[in-house]
């Protein structure tokens, strides 16, 4: 009888138990506003630290360490980087964001960088082309679309997605789902999410090796990116004092090996696939030992992609140690006043569009705001499990949906931003002429100085097919002899074809841009136009591409002379 009544207790007591069990209880993070925002801050520092100092190395260094006499120097005016990619473009996600809220839909994302103005590359310019010819998202970012897919891409601007999620990590998986979907798919779109995981996590931890792990917790644990952080993590461990031999051991491996380069845009050694790039992020922050200086510079002199890399791993860092404890040599410099190029912000208000949003996030997320006795408060963060995207990849991805922009929708996407920006710009030295069909590779645009030349302006063909054409329409006077002259040059590895046409029939008028041609450095190219006198003609000439390999073309003047 007392045995049966013992039992009854301890069930009596042990029932409740499993039945409080049934109620999943909520567990909350507390993070003083003044707190995030100071690691937020510091966040973007380390980006623009990491990317200022990187910059004159990038991309010079593929498949080999940077050695060490080509380490630039850090000087404190570096830190005024609001001219560079690697930090603005992440802006228009976030000015998205502000003016639709967070539920804005990924078609109207599409339509925001659609009217970007600013040059692109890789799966971001393919991406852009995309929605501006009306393949909607996510198809943009499909690699049936686009073949830079398991680019680099949403991995350099997805810091964003982790500075407004402290401690949330499903914010920036989901919103990777929106904007990481623009431009990339599979193993491209996990960068950016494993980059927002590590900021996330950045802003309640003082380990490195955790952040990391947080991020890898965020993105599919089968995918070969998962695969990448894993092995760099486990070849710390076994060589926890020789970095390069741990470099070595993922060239080896993510370089070398084609079986994790099969949706690679390269096969050489340019590499700007995400997953090794990422390997020199987590390269940096487990060797830095939560120095600054150590930290970049190592991820830096991995090579490859060697201002985005140490962007990325010093934003991280720097979000660990908060602007009031970065050392005065990285800030001392840093004038807030610049608006970031092409954006609506400078530094102030880039930090109150980010907390503006973190806190939107928080209630949307279950948390809350308290305010302190004295005024202060602070973000209550609910702790959350990451949950992953879906695993695909790129070289056997699912099926696209076929989604398209509607007519109503184009008409929101505002032209060729970068049309009109290239036609302003040629306005500005060519008088009269306008410009078409030129592709975004090697930078087209306005140069200060080319080969000794000032206000030099450059073009590149759309594709192999299909040449970049400058046009003018003009009245060749009679009784005089007519000249078109042209003063050209080339890239020092490329060369092309000028050609001209006149009302669209195509002159025997043609020339080769090499240094062949241009002994020098540049040619003088002349078109007799005096069989036209008295009449009125278009005039195109034409950047054409010949093995498409740097085919800019470098013009220093174009000159009507009659006599």
């Amino acid at each position: 009888m007392k045995r049966f009544q013992l039992t009854l207790l301890i069930a009596t007591l042990v029932v409740p138990a499993f039945g409080l069990a049934e109620e999943p209880v909520t567990r909350f993070r507390r993070l003083p506003v003044a707190e995030y925002r100071d690691k937020m801050a510091a966040g973007w520092l380390g980006q623009m630290i990491g990317v200022g100092w990187g910059a004159p190395t990038e991309f010079k260094f593929n498949g080999q360490i940077i050695p060490e006499k080509d380490v630039p120097k850090w000087i404190p005016e570096r830190i005024n980087q609001y001219n560079q990619d690697d930090i603005y473009v992440e802006m228009t996600f976030l000015r998205s964001m502000e003016q639709y809220g967070y539920d804005v839909s990924i078609r109207q994302a599409g339509i925001d960088f659609a009217n970007s103005g600013y040059r692109l590359w890789h799966a971001n310019r393919y991406g852009r082309e995309n929605l501006r010819n009306g393949i909607a998202p996510p198809d943009s970012g499909h690699p049936k679309y686009n073949a830079h897919a398991d680019d680099i891409d949403y991995q350099i601007e997805a810091d964003y997605s982790g500075l407004i999620a402290p401690g949330m990590p499903n914010v920036g998986i989901e919103l990777g789902e929106k904007f990481g979907r623009l431009m990339n798919y599979g193993d491209g779109l996990y960068g950016g999410q494993f980059v927002a995981g590590m900021y996330s996590e950045a802003f309640f931890q003082d380990d490195p090796k955790k952040v990391v792990k947080a991020g890898l917790a965020c993105i599919p644990a089968e995918s070969q990116f998962a695969e990448a952080i894993r092995d760099v993590l486990k070849w710390h461990a076994a060589e926890p004092d020789d970095w390069k031999r741990v470099w070595e051991l993922i060239e080896a491996k993510y370089q070398d090996n084609p079986a994790y380069r099969r949706f690679s845009c390269s096969h050489g050694d340019f590499n700007i696939d995400a997953k090794i790039n990422a390997a020199y992020i987590v390269m940096g922050l487990l060797y830095g030992e939560k120095d600054i200086e150590k930290t970049t510079v190592i991820s830096m002199r991995c090579g490859q992609d060697s201002d985005c890399n140490p962007s990325n791993a010093a934003g991280v860092l720097c979000t660990m140690i908060g602007e009031n404890h970065l050392p005065k040599q990285y800030t001392s410099a840093l004038d807030r006043t610049p608006k970031f190029s092409h954006t609506e912000y400078n530094f102030d208000a880039l930090l109150n569009v980010c907390e503006k949003l973190a806190r939107q996030a928080i209630v949307r997320q279950g948390g809350r705001i308290e305010k302190q006795p004295s005024g202060d408060e602070v973000f209550v963060i609910p702790i959350a499990t990451a949950r992953p995207s879906a695993l695909e990849n790129c070289w056997e991805p699912g099926p696209t949906i076929e989604s398209r922009y509607t007519e109503a929708e184009l008409q929101k996407i505002e032209g060729n931003v970068f049309k009109k920006q290239l036609n302003i710009e040629l306005g500005s030295v060519f008088p009269g002429w306008s410009i078409t069909n030129c592709g975004e590779d090697m930078a087209p645009g306005l140069r200060e100085t080319f080969r000794g030349k000032p206000q030099v302006f450059v073009t590149h063909p759309q594709d192999r097919d299909v040449p970049c054409t400058l046009t003018n329409t003009i009245e060749v006077p009679t009784g005089k002899k007519t000249i078109l002259s042209t003063v050209v040059s080339h890239h020092a590895q490329g060369d092309w074809l000028l050609m001209l046409k006149v009302n669209a029939e195509q002159t025997h008028d043609r020339m080769q841009i090499n240094d062949e041609s241009c002994p020098d450095g540049w040619c003088t190219a002349q078109f007799d136009l005096s069989d036209w006198a008295g009449q009125t003609v278009k005039l195109e000439l034409l950047n054409r591409a010949t093995d498409w390999r740097f085919e800019a073309g470098y013009w220093a003047e174009i000159a009507i002379k009659s006599e």
